[in-house]
């Protein structure tokens, strides 16, 4: 497959990081400020669910926990220190990674709908403690008033704001892309192809899923730092179930396992919402929901995914094997990164 290749081949892999980067340099130009800032940190959102998702095969209604928690955390940083909002969304990532240990040790021991549901009860317990802890997380009112402060530096503008968060974004999605081209990545595609042969080869299969999710719950994490940041607030609804299903959807329309398709999915949101949203449509969740729907049923891959299986590509593929590049595994990764 082309974009498998490009993504493993030093010119073609570059070219995709180039244009991606050159993509969301130019975002805020083109779109709403605060739009693109959503834009890249729901893409880093899709792209952690993604890394548990497609690359370890468990799928977590429970990440809006460490989305909305690290919200929160950020929120609480930024308004009772006084200090850079840098340190305030690290410190966010890293409660996202802690709370992410316990309910991933009691969790990654199921699969399939099994792990689904416990997470999603994890989740909504947060919700819970989140809505009654009144006096730390104002309870329905949320955190208002989040400073962005950065050495004195004017950042009200949420032009110029996109471009001091969005290195965030980027440096997420880098070590996305980092682990699942690693050793570390590779085992977690055996782990989730064929559980059982992974464990006779010798590997903690429960300790590599509990990394990943840690991991992936530090990525969100990171998301909803700076998420928070942008927008000034923290609020019941980025811990709600709902924001799990959102980036669930963003994942499947884009195409799992593919990395690149999670920021696909989340643009396509994102935009839509907002621009039914300014036309004063209501109820988003139908087009959404019928888009996805139809998406779904013409894209089996999700968009990416499909993308890269057309004939179109699979001959240039065969071109550039005739021309005397490596052959294909026997079994790759079957997302193009």
């Amino acid at each position: 497959m082309i974009l498998s290749r490009l993504a493993r081949s030093g010119r073609g892999g570059t070219a995709l990081l180039v244009a991606g980067l050159l993509t969301a340099l130019a975002l805020p130009w083109l779109i709403y400020p605060p739009v693109a800032l959503d834009i890249a940190c729901w893409a880093l959102f899709a792209a952690a669910v993604d890394l548990l998702l497609g690359f370890t095969g468990l799928l977590s209604f429970g990440h809006a926990a460490f989305w909305g928690g690290s919200a929160y955390c950020t929120g609480l940083i930024a308004l009772h220190t006084g200090l850079p909002f840098p340190v305030a969304i690290a410190g966010g990532a890293a409660f996202a990674a802690l709370l992410a240990l316990p309910i991933g040790f009691l969790s990654v021991r199921l699969t399939g709908i099994y792990f689904a549901m416990v997470t999603l009860a994890f989740a909504q317990m947060i919700y819970f403690i989140a809505n009654q802890w009144r006096d730390v997380t104002g309870g329905e009112n949320g955190l208002q008033g989040i400073p962005r402060e950065l050495f004195g530096l004017d950042l009200s503008d949420p032009f110029y704001f996109y471009y001091a968060g969005l290195p965030f974004a980027l440096a997420g999605l880098f070590a996305a892309w980092r682990i699942v081209r690693s050793p570390f990545g590779r085992v977690l595609v055996s782990i989730r192809d064929n559980p059982a042969r992974a464990r006779a080869l010798g590997y903690p299969v429960d300790r590599y899923r509990l990394l990943a999710f840690v991991l992936s719950a530090a990525l969100a994490g990171t998301a909803g730092g700076v998420f928070a940041i942008g927008h000034g607030f923290a609020s019941l609804e980025g811990v709600y179930w709902t924001t799990s299903g959102q980036v669930v959807m963003m994942v499947i329309l884009g195409g799992i396992g593919t990395l690149w398709g999670g920021a696909i999915g989340a643009a396509l949101i994102v935009q839509l919402q907002d621009y039914l949203a300014t036309a004063g449509f209501q109820e988003t969740g139908i087009v959404t929901g019928t888009i996805f729907v139809v998406i779904v049923l013409l894209f089996r891959r999700g968009i990416w995914g499909t993308a890269a299986r057309l004939p179109a590509f699979r001959r240039a593929a065969a071109a550039r094997a005739a021309d005397g590049d490596e052959s294909e595994p026997r079994k790759p990764v079957d997302t193009p990164v």
